[in-house]
Formats: structure tokens, C-alpha cells, sequence
């Protein structure tokens, strides 16, 4: 598999699996990442030089449209996932359709869970199974200025 991929869940684990048997340290972290902004970029950097290799699980549409509500996302999940992919830092995006990525994060058991600072310690979803296999929970701080909503917001105003 090469880098930048966007895979299947199938193939995220079988190529974590392939890196952690090659002594790497597998950072994942999660999002729906509708609008890509330079808030989102310096977030995955941040993420990525936390270990060997970055996964990144997308919200599917459906699971977006459940956290984020009935007009979200603005971009396909298929072409969220390609262009995260595509980023220099994120070596795999995989899509996931569940509401929270706690069933990603079970099978592919990364070293390094990775959260914005906006998220509450106990409200970070996998922590637990993160920590119980020795890794780490990570949160790293926000871009102030830079949200997907206000984007969104800025957009409808014709701003």
C-alpha cells in the first residue's frame, strides 16, 4: 500500500497491522473535516509527528449528518477522505458510518489517540482503548479562527 491511500477498513488494519510489525508507532485521529481549512492541516501536522504513520477515520455522510446535523457535510465523504489522503501528513483515510469511531479505534488499536484541546478528557471516544494497551491520548490545541461552521456561516452571509 502507498501512502496517501485512502482505504477500506479492511485494508487500514491490515496495514497497520504491516507498519506495527515494522516497529512503528500508529497515530489515529478522527473527524469530518467537511471544508479542509488551515486549521484542520496544522491539527493532522501536529498529529503526524506524533508517531510513525497517521490514519485518519472520516465520518461517512450519514454519521456527519448525525453530529453535525441535516445539512452537513457540504463535500462527499468518498472526496473528503481523498483529499485528507492526498495531505503530505496522512499516510491512510478510511471512512467509518458509525455515529462515534469507538468500533474503528477497537480494531485498528493505535499507539497515539489524537483530540482537539476542545474536547473534555473523559468525552475523548477510544481512550479507553487506547490507554488499555499502553498507548497515549493526545490533545493537541485549535486553531483560533478557523472553523468549518463559521466558514460555512461566512459563505451564506456572502461574506
Amino acid at each position: 500500500m502507498i501512502a496517501g491511500w485512502q482505504v477500506t477498513r479492511d485494508e487500514a488494519i491490515a496495514w497497520v497491522h504491516g507498519r506495527r510489525a515494522c516497529g512503528e508507532t500508529i497515530v489515529f485521529t478522527n473527524g469530518v473535516f467537511d471544508l479542509l481549512h488551515p486549521g484542520h492541516v496544522r491539527y493532522l501536522q501536529r498529529a503526524r509527528a506524533l508517531g510513525d504513520a497517521l490514519i485518519v477515520g472520516v465520518n461517512s455522510d450519514r454519521s456527519a449528518r448525525a453530529n453535525k446535523g441535516p445539512s452537513r457535510p457540504i463535500t462527499p465523504d468518498v472526496e473528503r477522505a481523498e483529499v485528507l489522503a492526498a495531505l503530505a501528513c496522512v499516510d491512510a483515510a478510511v471512512v467509518f458510518d458509525e455515529d462515534t469511531p469507538w468500533q474503528l479505534i477497537a480494531a485498528l488499536e493505535p499507539d497515539v489517540l489524537v483530540k482537539g484541546a476542545d474536547w473534555a478528557d473523559d468525552a475523548i471516544v477510544g481512550r479507553d482503548i487506547v490507554e488499555a494497551r499502553g498507548g497515549r491520548v493526545v490533545r493537541v490545541p485549535v486553531e483560533a479562527g478557523h472553523a468549518t461552521t463559521a466558514i460555512i456561516e461566512r459563505i451564506r452571509r456572502g461574506r
